[in-house]
């Protein structure tokens, strides 16, 4: 019946998400969860909220959340925007702050859903392409665009730009925004929403979804000049006026002051990253330097899709992105301890016995 679409629709690509299975048992690292449960602070917050308000709207300008992350970043509320988690978010900047006649800019292997919002906001675009090394060259940025969106740590290599490099874009482009996707910053790279104050053309993009293991709630947020999230609000109250329902404000508020398990758990995620990347050379595998809750690797003698293939069938889950480029790489969540070792255990297995790999 697709003759009632809209000619938009018969154009689009959807993005793909990694697959939440059905079938028990399976070891899950495909799709950059916390393996960790949220803090504890934050699950009583949202059945302390669980009640009668619930027949009541939620406050539309999402205030205590938005009061919330000012405190924590140190800087104003009329600085935050937050919304139905940092993909929402990101649509609203790609309908409201990336579309102009300049195509935008941002890597050739980067978040797949990038490409996805410019073709559902009619967004001009062109790739630049990363480094031998899979990393972002700044100085490739230097050429006429409109904006320029990257995300740092870059997903899916993990690969982050130091802050330097970040503020050699925003003075190579003054008049054009610049939004800097910040969804796994927490696990090693520093952030730019120290450099709203200094450069209004900078929107950064955070989730609670990873580093506070809230990808459940659906909760982002947005940093920049009070212009630029002027502009997020009037796209957010053309379209949904009460994003963040009541239990999401309250879990994420605790989440966000509940510095302690913060900590604790980012530090567990960072070391048993090491872990892995460790278990993974030791296979042969050559891992690209991390600073995200994943890593991305490739093995000399074996593809990608072969691997995960075998990997599946062993009961573990990874992500393989059938792209130039980047088709003989896997990208694996980092698990816990016991998890982490249960890939590895099957990776060897896999790797020992050539005849569990499709040709």
């Amino acid at each position: 019946m697709s003759r009632f679409w809209s000619d938009r629709v018969h154009d689009l690509v959807p993005y793909v998400p990694g697959e939440q299975p059905h079938r028990p048992g399976l070891v899950k690292l495909n799709t950059n969860e916390c393996p960790y449960g949220p803090s504890p602070q934050a699950l009583d917050a949202i059945r302390a909220a669980t009640g009668d308000t619930l027949r009541l709207y939620p406050d539309p300008a999402s205030l205590s959340l938005r009061d919330a992350l000012a405190r924590h970043h140190r800087i104003d509320r009329a600085q935050v925007f937050v919304g139905n988690g940092s993909d929402e978010v990101l649509a609203h900047a790609f309908g409201g702050l990336l579309r102009h006649d300049a195509p935008l800019l941002f890597p050739d292997v980067t978040y797949s859903f990038y490409p996805v919002y410019c073709g559902l906001y009619d967004v001009s675009y062109e790739t630049v392409p990363l480094d031998d090394g899979l990393a972002i060259r700044v100085e490739d940025y230097r050429r006429p665009c409109g904006a320029i969106i990257v995300a740092n740590p870059n997903a899916p290599t993990g690969i982050a730009l130091p802050l330097s490099g970040i503020e050699t874009l925003l003075a190579d482009h003054p008049d054009q925004p610049v939004l800097v996707d910040e969804a796994y910053v927490d696990f090693g790279a520093s952030s730019a929403v120290r450099l709203i104050d200094r450069y209004p053309n900078l929107l950064v993009v955070h989730t609670l979804s990873k580093s506070r293991a809230l990808a459940g709630l659906r909760v982002g947020a947005a940093f920049g000049h009070p212009s630029l999230i002027e502009a997020l609000l009037r796209v957010k109250d053309s379209f949904n006026s009460y994003p963040i329902d009541r239990l999401a404000e309250a879990g994420a508020v605790a989440a966000i002051a509940d510095q302690a398990w913060f900590e604790t758990t980012r530090a567990r995620i960072v070391r048993s990253r090491g872990h892995l990347v460790a278990g993974l050379e030791r296979l042969g595998f050559s891992v690209l330097p991390s600073a995200a809750n994943f890593v991305f690797a490739r093995h000399a003698r074996h593809g990608g899709a072969a691997l995960q293939a075998a990997l599946r069938e062993a009961g573990v889950l990874v992500r393989h992105f059938n792209k130039p480029r980047i088709a003989d790489y896997l990208r694996i969540t980092v698990g816990t301890d016991a998890e982490c070792a249960v890939l590895l255990d099957a990776l060897s297995t896999v790797l020992a016995d050539h005849a569990a790999l499709p040709s």
